[in-house]
């Protein structure tokens, strides 16, 4: 299972939101079930965040999202955004691993 999700950070806020970005990549590449957990930024004025991140399946994605520090960086993420994270699901149906 692959999460694609993209954060479009306030102007002044973009330095705060990649330093909570980065704060998650270490637990969460540490929990079980993480098969891959990146961070990604583009380019340009108006820079957002990219993570791109692999579970094992279902129930470790959602034990993802129920840890404590996926619900603390949730809590801190609306007043640091232009508009809503945008959050994509993916199941594989041709993968090379």
């Amino acid at each position: 299972m692959t999460v694609i999700a993209r954060f479009a950070p306030t102007p002044e806020r973009a330095a705060q939101l990649r330093a909570l970005l980065e704060g998650m990549v270490a637990p969460t590449r540490s929990e079980p079930g993480c098969l891959l957990y990146n961070l990604f930024t583009s380019r340009g004025d108006d820079p957002e965040f990219v993570l791109i991140e692999r579970y094992e399946d279902t129930p470790a994605l959602e034990a993802h999202r129920a840890s404590a520090h996926y619900k603390n960086y949730r809590a801190q993420l609306p007043e640091m955004l232009a508009k809503p994270i945008e959050v994509t699901v993916l199941a594989p149906v041709d993968v090379l691993d």
